[in-house]
């Protein structure tokens, strides 16, 4: 799919699925004319947008042309129309993996589903740290999918890069913009903010929450108030997986709750009786404890590489993609996801969205896009 036409004409808006930016971005999905694709349209209203809110912009879209990676969501064009920026890129049909874990795996992915989106972003992390950036947002709702399983990193809007006066930088001090959303991913060093600065090790233990968000279905240090989780991951409290190895068995036999363990920090390993393989959930409906399962050995080395409280000791992007966390995966994604995130079904079918039927239709597909929290894709 090569680049579109950067004419407003040449697009059919089709209904409105998401809003960021304070208001300031509507998300349409729409179809390019010429071709009959589908794409989403990010509209920015630029004479709202402050100056500061105008240089980040300015800073994504310069990202947005360097980068051309198959693990990296493209823009396709990208143009002025009135007084709206207009950004299009792809429609991913099965949205995020946080819209997945809000609408159908609400206590975690099955471990093999993970290995295939954790392999995808560090496919774009090798990539946007070999170009000399550090990324700064990798979080659930920046890793999108295709219709035809293909696993690509957004959020390119906190990218920052290492490249000063056309020399390398070691570290770099910059604390990212409009980054409340992201407090939780962020690691200890980001948010210290001390003389040491960060390097792109900073993503990898973003990486490594984001891996117990996918498997816990929920952010580690998502509720604490943001000096609280500052002092947690100074003082070196590291998030896990939740699992038979990770919670006592006491708690394990008790109906399940969304409280204590679900914190997602470790207090100490448990020996459950009944375990299931591959990180499999309990069947919630034997009532059964939704974390009364197992995850790997090796699944549970790569979060801890990944947290490690000192940024040297965590592996590069290139390193950790040769972890034998990933050899359980033995098929192309495009195979492989599509069975694994059954019974959810990609946004495919348009019918009814032309002009002629435009009630019934746009009504069918916004109830089937219902589920998308598309403003925090981040494109």
């Amino acid at each position: 799919m090569g680049s579109f036409l950067p004419d407003s004409g040449s697009y059919e808006l089709l209904t409105v699925i998401g809003r960021g930016l304070d208001d300031l971005m509507t998300v349409n999905l729409a179809r390019y004319r010429p071709t009959g694709e589908h794409v989403a349209i990010r509209r920015i209203d630029m004479e709202s947008c402050t100056n500061d809110m105008v240089t980040y912009l300015q800073s994504e879209l310069h990202v947005s042309k360097l980068f051309h990676h198959t693990s990296i969501l493209p823009y396709k064009s990208v143009f002025i129309a009135e007084n709206e920026l207009w950004v299009i890129t792809p429609f991913m049909a099965y949205g995020s993996a946080r819209d997945l874990i809000c609408s159908h795996f609400a206590d975690g992915m099955t471990e093999l589903t993970i290995a295939y989106l954790l392999l995808g972003i560090l496919r774009a992390l090798e990539y946007i740290h070999h170009m000399g950036y550090v990324h700064r947002s990798v979080k659930a709702s920046h890793v999108l999918i295709s219709a035809d399983g293909q696993v690509c990193m957004s959020g390119l809007r906190s990218i920052f890069s290492l490249i000063r006066h056309g020399q390398r930088a070691r570290v770099v001090h910059d604390f990212p913009q409009y980054s409340v959303k992201v407090l939780p991913w962020l690691s200890p060093e980001v948010l210290q903010q001390n003389l040491e600065g960060y390097d792109f090790r900073s993503d990898i233990y973003s990486l490594g929450i984001t891996a117990c968000e996918l498997a816990n279905g929920h952010v580690p240090f998502k509720d604490m108030p943001a000096t609280q989780m500052l002092l947690e991951k100074l003082n070196g409290t590291v998030p896990c997986l939740l699992d038979t190895t990770t919670i006592p068995p006491e708690e394990l036999s008790m109906t399940p709750s969304r409280s204590g363990a679900d914190s997602g920090i470790c207090e100490g390993p448990g020996a459950g009786s009944v375990r299931h393989s591959n990180g499999e959930p309990a069947s919630s409906s034997s009532g059964g404890h939704p974390y009364n399962r197992t995850f790997s050995p090796h699944f549970h080395a790569f979060v801890e590489l990944c947290l490690q409280r000192d940024p040297e000791k965590r592996p590069s992007a290139t390193t950790l993609t040769g972890h034998p966390f990933f050899k359980q995966i033995k098929r192309r994604p495009s195979e492989a996801l599509p069975e694994l995130l059954r019974p959810v079904m990609p946004i495919t079918n348009f019918e009814g969205t032309q002009p002629q039927d435009p009630h019934s239709g746009l009504a069918s597909l916004e109830s089937g896009l219902s589920h998308l929290e598309v403003d925090d894709w981040d494109f």
